[in-house]
This record gives structure tokens, sequence and C-alpha cells, in this order.
């Protein structure tokens, strides 16, 4: 029997302590617009702003007692947001920054990319996806290099 054909991704849903803390990250961080929520509070749902979906991120409370995964469990190790620019990786980087959310950056050829964590430890990245003209031998291997971001805006500027 033949593999199940899938597309894309349609969303994520992760299970937070605090449902407003976790949408105010969201929505104030990323850009994330609520799209629908529980009247108890217990769960939203909310859509990228670039996005056709009807929702890309689910968020349901687990309560405030909830531990954090062990680092170095089995699960769930982040989640990938794309930018359209490399100026808007920058400028992501600033806010993340800013927000003292932003854990590590890293060049992986094929992708500029960017680690933060959410108020719920929870990792995710934020990344520019290099045009696959550019790819050449990096679209097989997997590397992980320093990322010079500003030399990055500084050669990819007018293109």
């Amino acid at each position: 029997m033949a593999p199940i054909q899938l597309s894309e991704l349609n969303h994520a849903v992760l299970f937070v302590r605090d449902v407003p803390t976790a949408q105010a990250f969201y929505t104030d961080v990323l850009g994330f617009v609520v799209v629908s929520a529980d009247a108890g509070g217990r769960a939203t749902f909310l859509r990228a702003g670039g996005s056709s979906n009807h929702h890309d991120l689910g968020l349901i409370a687990v309560g405030a007692g909830a531990p954090r995964p062990p680092r170095g469990a089995t699960g769930l190790y982040h989640l990938a947001w794309r930018v359209d620019s490399i100026e808007e990786l920058a400028r992501a980087r600033e806010i993340l920054s800013g927000r003292g959310a932003l854990v590590g950056q890293s060049d992986h050829g094929v992708s500029k990319s960017l680690y933060a964590v959410d108020p719920d430890g929870d990792e995710f990245e934020v990344m520019f996806l290099t045009p696959p003209d550019e790819w050449g031998p990096d679209e097989s291997s997997a590397i992980v290099a320093p990322l010079d971001l500003d030399a990055e805006v500084r050669a990819r500027s007018g293109r």
C-alpha cells in the first residue's frame, strides 16, 4: 500500500500552562491573530499573519502547575515559522531578543534560522528559506553553522 500523500502541515496544537499568557506572546511577538476561543479561556486558535489556513496554532490550557517536559526527552522539539525576507528575520531577532526569548541562531545553508522559546518553554524556529537555486550541495547536507545575520542582510539587500 502506498503511503499517505500529505501536502503540508496545516496546524499545530500546544499544551500550555495559561492560555492568555501564551496567546499574548504569540500575538504580540509573532503577529498571530485570534480566530476562535472557548468561552472559559481554556483554548484558543490562532492564524499566522500571512496564512490562508483557518488556524495555524492551537493553545490548550493544562494548568499553572503543569511540568515542562525534561530536556532530551522524546516528543516535539520545535515548530518552524517562515518569514519571507532576510530583513524580516533580522527584525525577528531584535523582537525575540528584546523579549528574552531568543536562545540561538544557525545557518543551515538552505535556511537561516533563529531559535526561541515561548513562556512555557516550547521551542520554535523563525526561519528564512533561501531560494532553491542557491541550495547547491546544501540541499542534501544537514549543516549547522554559525549564522552571521548582519552579513546575510548586507549580502541580500536589494535582491
